[in-house]
């Protein structure tokens, strides 16, 4: 209740406010470093400290001289918050109790806890090849709250702050990817970069009436998003000691990180926030749209129906699946015999006798659960909940009104995001599958891991796309064009009813970018093309070693590969630095939306164009 209170008081208080105006990768860059710079003298005996070394309000921290290999420094495994386990698990992260002794933060902390998947991470919390052994297995740990900083070698102070939130839909996902390693962002944005762990799953966004203490933000059930508000304070409070400006941080999200931005957006604790925690965002591929959020010229296509995918579905949704993991629990340790008799045997008890028998279950004990039987019954999924306090009933309303962080947005998608996905067609279009059936995640892990881009191809489309989508380029159902039809019923409505929402406001500044870039060696370039996600590895400037990148990655295209990456980075840093992401190595006017710029690129030189 203290909370609620607490609550209720900041966003009352603080609405008066004018808001203001708003994992180790590769590096893709041949340039050498900077040279590492002297520290600045102390004005006392003593020597003063290395660079690498950094006071926080928690403790001193010792990170990596990344100078020599990347030109930066780097700081791994800070942590933001307590573990949250036993008594904490599924409630709002609390403050981390000091240390006294300099901590060292020089690997990254643990991947949240989630069932592995194509996207990792392994038994050892990176890429490597135990991903492919570890399917649908418990990786990672509750004890997960850390985040990661990045750093020119530079003595610069003041500097612009990106904050990248991965994504892998909620369930999925780690900073040590090495495709979110932040030190070639860094380099080149000339800025400090932070990715942050969040809590993934059930475990982050759960909706349970049987958890509920009358605390606004346990009570929630958005964990995770508050997981990210505790890492944006911390970063408030601390950006500062490693050279970055509090007054000018850029949350930047992609797929279920670009949602959770959007989240964020509308969040009380965030608009209302006294100083200011963001002041630009960046989602990529990612949207917040309830059922009701259509956008008309859709509904007028589809005869007024509804059938685009929404993000965000209504609480109840969430609270009929974690009545459903709480009775497959039981049925899952031989406590009940089936779900009638566990709903029979749950509604003998307390609240507390439930919240504390879910407490007492291991991660793995859970997430089994969810893997073997909330997913088969599609009940798998994980997403902010519109609680109507901590996350507004509907976000894109709240836009729309008024009601939101009004700062400069800079949103993205990748021109073909439906590609990346196993299953690229819906059972409402009547076609099978648009993935060849013997392409299971391990088949697809084992052949990505060990595949040589640049040896003759072993592969054709056929092996990869059934032929009913053949060839690619055919009108419907031709694999481009069936794909297309269904980004059209996703990503896109999602993106326009958002920007709309957004456009509603005047004054709002919104510039947008779509990925084309697919000059993978064949067959790659057909069947994954500019899929989702493929333009990671050009905001980041890594380029390796991650799960595709032996499909994509090839002698030939590395000059123009790098070039577009080289663009698109220093586009970012002008975006984090003056709010415009208009800079001279694009070579084009960026105008504001509803103009596109896009991002492409030949075998050998950048192609970036403006529709």
């Amino acid at each position: 209740m203290a909370r609620l209170i607490h609550l209720a008081a900041a966003c009352t208080a603080a609405a008066a406010l004018t808001l203001s105006a708003c994992g180790g990768g590769g590096s893709s860059s041949d340039a050498p470093p900077p040279a590492q710079p002297t520290p600045p003298a102390t004005g006392n005996d003593a020597p003063p400290p290395p660079p690498t070394q950094r006071k926080t309000t928690l403790g001193t921290v010792e990170g990596n001289d990344d100078s020599t290999a990347s030109g930066t420094y780097s700081w791994k495994g800070i942590p933001y918050a307590k573990a949250p386990v036993g008594a904490l698990r599924w409630k709002a992260p609390t403050d981390m109790e000091p240390w006294t002794s300099v901590r060292s933060t020089q690997k990254f902390g643990n991947a949240c806890a989630s069932s592995s998947r194509n996207y990792g991470p392994g038994l050892n919390n990176t890429y490597d090849a135990t991903i492919g052994t570890s399917f649908n297995s418990t990786v990672g740990s509750e004890d997960c709250l850390f985040l990661n900083v990045w750093r020119p070698a530079t003595t610069s102070e003041k500097l612009p702050v990106i904050v990248f939130v991965h994504g892998g839909s909620n369930i999925t996902g780690y900073t040590a990817d090495p495709v979110y390693d932040g030190a070639n962002l860094a380099r080149t944005a000339n800025a400090v970069v932070v990715t942050v762990n969040y809590r993934l799953g059930v475990l982050g966004f759960l909706n349970s009436p049987h958890l509920k203490t009358g605390d606004a933000l346990d009570d929630s059930g958005n964990f995770a998003l508050l997981d990210l508000l505790k890492s944006l304070q911390f970063i408030n409070k601390n950006i500062a000691s490693f050279g970055g400006d509090a007054g000018n941080v850029t949350l930047m999200g992609q797929s279920a990180g670009a949602v959770n931005v959007w989240a964020l957006m509308t969040m009380p604790l965030v608009v209302n926030a006294s100083p200011s925690l963001v002041h630009r965002v960046v989602p990529i591929s990612g949207g917040i749209a309830r059922d009701a959020d259509v956008p008309p010229a859709l509904a007028a296509q589809t005869g007024g129906q509804n059938w685009f995918i929404p993000t965000l579905e209504d609480k109840s949704v969430w609270a009929t699946r974690a009545n459903s993991l709480l009775a497959n629990l039981m049925v899952s340790d031989g406590t009940a015999a089936n779900t009638t008799a566990a709903a029979a045997f749950i509604a003998t008890l307390s609240e507390a006798q439930i919240a504390d028998y879910m407490r007492s279950k291991s991660a793995d004990q859970v997430l089994d659960t969810v893997v073997t039987k909330l997913a088969p019954a599609g009940q798998g999924g994980a997403n902010p909940i519109p609680d109507g306090v901590v996350l507004p009933l509907n976000p894109t309303t709240e836009i729309r009104e008024g009601r939101y962080l009004k700062v400069p947005v800079l949103a993205g998608n990748a021109r073909d995001e439906i590609k990346l996905f196993p299953v690229a067609t819906f059972p409402w279009l009547g076609l099978a599958p648009g993935r060849v059936s013997t392409l299971t995640d391990p088949v697809v892990f084992a052949k990505a891991y060990s595949y040589d881009p640049n040896a003759t191809p072993t592969m054709t489309v056929a092996d990869w796309i059934p032929a009913q989508f053949l060839p690619t380029t055919a009108p419907y159902p031709g694999f481009s064009a069936t794909t297309d039809y269904i980004n059209q019923h996703w990503f896109i409505p999602g993106r326009d009813s958002a920007l709309a929402a957004l456009q509603a406001n005047p004054g709002q500044k919104i510039w947008y970018y779509r990925f084309d870039w697919a000059q993978e060696p064949e067959p790659f370039n057909e069947v994954f093309g500019a899929a989702h996600a493929f333009d990671l590895p050009f905001v980041f400037g890594n380029f390796g070693p991650s799960l595709f990148s032996n499909f994509v990655n090839s002698n030939a295209n590395k000059p123009g590969r790098l070039a577009l990456s080289d663009a698109m980075m220093r586009s970012i840093g002008a975006f984090a630095r003056n709010g415009d992401p208009n800079d001279p190595s694009l070579g084009v006017n960026w105008p504001q939306w509803p103009s596109t710029l896009v991002f492409n690129a030949t075998l050998t030189a950048k192609a970036i164009s403006v529709q």
